[in-house]
């Protein structure tokens, strides 16, 4: 999803009206100061003045991180979203506000089956009925982006039908575009969020939503997937029903099975807990390192458990890719771990992430030499891969490198699977199920096949290279010749500068016009032009009222930033 960039907030009336009620939110849970810090009220002025600071809910009792979920909460799903992503980002926020986002839930209340049915017909041109042999009007599940219903297809088939919220694109829309103008001025204010580039997470997140508004995004995740395991009897896919599908549709095969977090209810119907978490393991490294293309969110309410210890993914709307490529170099980072090897571990980690400023690397080998001391040295049983590889983020985070977002999806999948595993197995050890799949990744890096597609490709990029350097010389001394060039300097510092100089001339124009109002009602009062009220022109008189007010209104600006 694209954002377009808003240069005055309030510029339309949707974005003033939402602006007002972001940072309502943000003072009523104790972020003035941010708001302050910010200067926010420059884009915003009557607004601001307009807020109570004073109407705020009692969060003494409250941490900060539970306050931002809470705020996160209250301003909708957009937020919502944001929150969620974050919650799988250590590298970016610390380890009390993970815990925190992660616990963040869509609460909201299902639409009417009118404005349902409506969406149906617009999406379809034909009426529920006419669809569907029978259509539940109570929903399954509601969330902030769509809610599921269970209906049944002419044949009689079984399905759910997923449909858009209502006018949900609108509002994600308006609060991306305050999203990016609110990242923009971070960058500028906060000196610590300079190395994270808050603009660029806004954008990320912009394409995430963005392919979850688009159902036809998901329903092609799905046959993708589904293709990935024609012949495998040990996971089940569901069918999508792409005569149906459209952007804010979506029509899957119902699934009658058992969630894989009610443990009891497993047990009691006769499943192997054990076959069940081997099966899970050995799918989603498959998906990883033989595939490239993996379900990002296995979460335990994400997959069903059918007859048989069959697995059953449900949900396609984040899906993960990985490259041949980056599954070597992460096979080679898991492997430089087992073998306990900082040199190898520090190739590979800054192979897998991108910086503005060159780290040191003496320094990241000594960290990362502490981190496999502390580590790594205990018995495999003992050793958790979720939380050695989020260790890992937080000391690329002292270095300011930052791991490409579908690596962090990476994580997050094995970390989820592992937690689940343990779950249904005491005794489950990821490791063991993820080591043959590495060392495979590693030996075909050597075939003969692969040694040779890979000086071949490389040989034509060379060609490739060769050809096209002259005519980008050509094209560079054109633009040369026709003066096109340019060197561009970006002044760095110079915000604080021009924000003062801003509002200075803001004041001086706001002191001209009040001049100017005293003046014309001055002369109106001496010249008696009626009407009057006791021998006063009320023309002059109201003038004077007016400039009285502005004055005041300015004085009191003067006052608020501590300077006369």
């Amino acid at each position: 999803m694209r954002i377009r960039e808003i240069g005055m907030i309030g510029k339309t009336y949707r974005h003033i009206q939402r602006y007002r009620h972001i940072l309502a939110v943000l003072l009523k849970y104790g972020f003035g100061d941010l708001i302050t810090t910010l200067k926010i009220e420059q884009y915003l002025e009557i607004g601001l003045q307009m807020l109570n600071k004073k109407r705020r809910e009692q969060i003494g009792t409250m941490t900060r991180a539970e306050r931002v979920r809470k705020a996160l909460e209250e301003l909708g799903p957009t937020f919502i979203k944001l929150g969620q992503i974050l919650s799988m980002r250590p590298d970016l926020i610390p380890l009390e506000y993970i815990q925190e986002l992660s616990k963040l839930q869509d609460n909201v209340s299902p639409f009417s089956y009118d404005e349902a049915e409506e969406i149906i017909k617009k999406e379809t041109g034909k009426s529920p009925e006419e669809v569907f042999r029978h259509f539940e009007k109570e929903p399954l599940a509601a969330a902030s982006i769509a809610q599921v219903h269970r209906a049944q297809l002419k044949d009689g088939t079984n399905v759910i039908v997923k449909i858009q919220r209502p006018g949900i694109r609108k509002i994600i829309e308006v609060d991306l575009e305050i999203m990016l103008h609110l990242a923009d001025l971070m960058e500028r204010h906060l000196e610590e969020l300079e190395g994270h580039r808050p603009s660029r997470i806004v954008q990320e997140f912009a394409q995430i939503i963005g392919k979850e508004l688009n159902f036809t995004i998901e329903s092609m995740h799905l046959e993708r997937f589904g293709r990935q395991y024609l012949d495998d009897e040990t996971i089940y896919v569901p069918k999508i029903y792409r005569e149906i599908v459209t952007n804010r549709i979506l029509v899957m095969e119902y699934i009658d099975g058992i969630k894989s977090s009610e443990i009891s209810l497993l047990k009691q119907k006769g499943f192997d807990l054990q076959e069940i978490a081997r099966r899970g393991a050995i799918l989603i490294m498959k998906q990883i390192f033989v595939q490239g293309f993996f379900h990002a969110d296995p979460h335990p309410g994400n997959i069903f458990i059918m007859p048989g210890n069959v697995i059953c993914y449900l949900d396609f709307g984040m899906m993960g890719r990985i490259s041949r490529q980056e599954r070597e170099i992460f096979s080679d980072m898991v492997m430089s771990l087992v073998k306990r090897n900082e040199r190898k571990l520090s190739d590979a980690l800054l192979k897998l992430t991108y910086y503005d400023d060159e780290p040191d690397r003496d320094k990241l080998e000594r960290d990362l030499s502490e981190f496999v001391d502390q580590y790594l040295y205990l018995p495999l049983k003992e050793l958790k891969v979720g939380k050695i590889l989020n260790r890992i983020l937080e000391i690329l985070t002292w270095h300011r490198l930052y791991l490409k977002s579908d690596l962090f999806l990476v994580i997050k999948a094995l970390s989820t699977v592992e937690g689940l595993g343990k779950m249904l197995d005491p005794e489950f050890e990821i490791m063991e199920h993820a080591q043959p799949f590495i060392r495979q990744v590693q030996v075909n890096r050597f075939s003969p096949k692969k040694i040779i597609e890979d000086t071949f490709d490389s040989g034509s990029d060379f060609v490739r290279m060769l050809k096209e350097i002259p005519s980008q010389i050509n094209v560079i001394l054109q633009q040369a010749k026709k003066g096109r060039i340019k060197i561009e300097f970006k002044h760095m510092g110079l915000e604080p500068m021009l924000s003062t100089l801003d509002r200075t001339s803001n004041r001086i124009a706001f002191a001209i016009v009040l001049a100017s109002l005293v003046i014309g009602s001055s002369l109106i009062v001496l010249s008696g032009i009626p009407p009057k009220w006791n021998e006063i022109p009320i023309i002059g008189l109201a003038g004077f009222i007016i400039a009285g007010l502005m004055g005041f209104w300015l004085l009191l600006s003067i006052m608020r930033r501590g300077k006369m």
